[in-house]
């Protein structure tokens, strides 16, 4: 049986056919998919382009297969192409095999709804929240208010209509969107045994230069990297010696180095792009003391559990899913540098506070080992694969 999941991640196409990713969902995540359904189809915004940085991964491959839907960035834009997105995607949807919804998403919205006059089984995976993304403070757009009760409410219909759906927390998301169907709890982030270290770490009781890391996307100020700045700047300031390690790319980045310069940090700040080898971002976490994501909004953020892993202390948000990884004493409320200052100051000035911090989020992580992740997409995939069968053999 043939899968069609709906995605808001944007691909690269080159002459020879060949899609693209700069590093998530490329092929070898819709291989899972294929231990339960003999193929894979992506909908998905695709552009075309003469080639693609070498760092890219290949996307397609034997069995998986793209329907590449026009691409666009941004509610203008996507209101321009939204009569030929529904043409292609009503021309693409026939009711003789599964489909899976990555939400909230806007082309899982035009998607639900020709399922759903057909009372057509779906799943899906809610994987962000459209009510924390659109909160003041998050998003600077004039329809942000808009825009989360409308995606707020489309993803409720759609959660409340769906035959199963996998939520990427334990219950955060579940509690605000509610599924009427079967609910599973299915962490996207999935830590091989290599990537787990085999002991917690120790701070050096007279250490007096710390290293701070930040993983996340620059793209929109969603993980409040400026935030983190502000945050060290004043440390600095008081007399803490921090080095920072930044760690993504995204067109916000000019405006955090001009950030940087006016906190009169450049010499302690760098930025080093967008990494998608494992082993080496590995080795930027191995290096550091301290991993910070202060967060605006979040869904159950990966670069926190693969820090947890290597068993890294940590300090987040109290956002989205960010509590259900770490302890209460070591969050901090979002868009807030003073109180953020402060953690940090606290954390570091404890070697034994870290040593703990380090011991409890080590374990927490082996929850997210990617034999127990697997086996339980494994299952949501089955009972998905297993109803969607029983309505087209009655419907014949």
């Amino acid at each position: 049986m043939r899968l069609t999941v709906t995605i808001e991640q944007r691909y690269d196409r080159t002459p020879d056919g060949a899609i693209w990713t700069p590093a998530q969902f490329p092929y070898k995540v819709w291989t899972q998919y294929l231990d339960v359904f003999d193929e894979v189809r992506v909908l998905a915004r695709v552009q075309e382009v003469l080639e693609v940085p070498q760092q890219y991964q290949r996307a397609d491959g034997k069995n998986v297969i793209f329907s590449a839907l026009p691409y666009y960035l941004g509610p203008f834009a996507y209101l321009k192409q939204r009569a030929k997105l529904l043409k292609i995607i009503k021309a693409s949807v026939t009711f003789d095999h599964a489909y899976l919804l990555r939400v909230s998403s806007q082309i899982g919205n035009l998607v639900q709804p020709i399922l759903k006059r057909r009372e057509f089984p779906y799943g899906a995976q809610v994987v962000c929240d459209p009510f924390d993304i659109f909160a003041p403070g998050v998003v600077k757009h004039p329809l942000s208010p808009f825009f989360r009760l409308l995606f707020s409410r489309r993803l409720k219909k759609q959660c409340a209509e769906a035959s199963a759906v996998a939520y990427v927390t334990s219950a955060y998301l579940q509690k605000r969107y509610p599924c009427a169907g079967r609910s599973f709890s299915i962490s996207g982030v999935q830590i091989p045994d290599d990537a787990l270290v085999e002991a917690p770490r120790r701070l050096k009781s007279d250490q007096t230069t710390f290293r701070l890391v930040f993983v996340g996307s620059l793209a929109q100020l969603y993980k409040a990297p400026d935030v983190l700045i502000h945050a060290v700047g004043n440390c600095v300031r008081d007399g803490l010696d921090l080095q920072l390690m930044m760690i993504g790319s995204g067109k916000f980045q000019l405006q955090l180095q001009a950030l940087v310069e006016k906190e009169g940090i450049e010499d302690r700040v760098t930025f080093a792009g967008q990494i998608s080898n494992n082993a080496t971002l590995r080795h930027y976490l191995d290096e550091a003391d301290l991993f910070v994501l202060p967060s605006r909004t979040e869904g159950l953020p990966r670069a926190v559990i693969e820090a947890m892993a290597r068993g890294l202390p940590c300090i987040g948000s109290s956002a989205g899913g960010i509590p259900e990884l770490l302890a209460g004493e070591d969050l901090v409320q979002p868009g807030d540098p003073v109180t953020l200052t402060t953690k940090i100051k606290e954390v570091l000035n404890n070697p034994e506070r870290m040593w703990e911090m380090s011991k409890r989020n080590l374990e927490k992580s082996k929850m997210y080992r990617l034999n127990i992740m697997h086996a339980k997409q494994r299952e949501f995939l089955l009972y998905l694969r297993d109803i969607t069968k029983e309505r087209i053999a009655t419907d014949a």
